[in-house]
């Protein structure tokens, strides 16, 4: 019952709230769902040259890496990236490769940046999924707005949310893991740090000295280290490709690592989930593997 399936579901319309969080939410379970949104306006509407036009110069926070990984352990730190004010024709000249950059754009600061800095966008979408807010009872805290280069990847994490991935334009190339494979998956404390530029054009790591260490999984699911973490060879992933008018419904502390192609665009809503009976069953699982290790 805890590792169920070996493959991503699909349904060919959306359920109804009764339906969806009996046979999704409340199981804790992911699907791609079909049909969905494909009464959107943004699936005819945003192309990279209707962005540029409304879009156009203002100015909003992109994501700059050297490695297309923000977030994510390196060199024994976590790294978070340099978060960059640009306008936002400029960055669409790196998307579309008219302009050359030796770092890596994705515009991905979530905390609802689609309300937040894109207003203009939220006519061509939803400003919530109807039968997600009602199965919930709630509507979602936030709203976020994705488009980014090839090159950059989420690196494995989990979420305290509920979400609804919508992909516009492109794929997303999800590597998931439910929760039962807590104890096969790696934690450990690390440094936080951020990207910085220096006069010079290189990034340096600069150390946030004031804040405490962060919990972060130094384990790269797509080439795993397993001299160095040989339990992982024990953990189930599943894979699913979400293309354009798709929806990701992904479960709240379900584990995802996340690739793209060249100039994807999709949108997520986050709804707070539920710090239920699931919720106390990972905290359960999560002390107990801690405490294996240190046995």
């Amino acid at each position: 019952e805890l590792v169920w399936t070996d493959s991503v579901p699909y349904l060919d319309r959306p359920p109804s709230p009764l339906e969806f969080y009996r046979e999704w939410v409340s199981p804790n379970k992911p699907c791609v769902i079909q049909n969905a949104i494909s009464h959107w306006p943004a699936l005819k509407k945003w192309t990279l040259a209707y962005l540029r036009e409304v879009v156009g110069a203002k100015v909003v926070s992109v994501a700059v890496t050297p490695n297309g990984y923000a977030d994510a352990v390196f060199q024994d730190r976590f790294v978070m990236p340099e978060e960059r004010q640009i306008p936002f024709m400029d960055f669409l000249d790196i998307v579309e490769k008219k302009v050359t950059s030796p770092n890596i754009f994705y515009v991905q600061k979530q905390c609802s940046n689609l309300t937040e800095e894109f207003p203009e966008l939220v006519c061509d979408v939803q400003p919530d999924i109807p039968w997600m807010s009602e199965a919930l009872g709630k509507k979602p805290d936030a709203v976020n707005f994705w488009l980014g280069e090839s090159a950059a990847v989420t690196s494995l994490h989990k979420d305290h949310y509920e979400n609804l991935y919508c992909v516009i334009s492109g794929e997303k190339h999800f590597l998931l893991h439910p929760p039962s494979d807590r104890p096969f998956i790696p934690y450990e404390l690390y440094q936080p740090a951020t990207y910085q530029v220096s006069e010079d054009g290189s990034f340096e790591i600069v150390d946030e000295k004031s804040a405490d260490k962060v919990p972060w999984i130094p384990l790269d699911p797509l080439n795993p280290n397993l001299e160095q973490y040989p339990e992982y060879a024990q953990a189930k992933p599943l894979q699913c490709t979400v293309k354009a008018g798709e929806m990701l419904y992904l479960p709240s502390l379900w584990f995802h690592h996340v690739q793209q192609s060249h100039g994807c665009i999709a949108v997520n809503y986050w709804y707070d989930m539920e710090y239920d009976l699931k919720y106390s069953y990972y905290q359960l699982l999560d002390c107990l593997t801690k405490a294996m290790e240190v046995l």
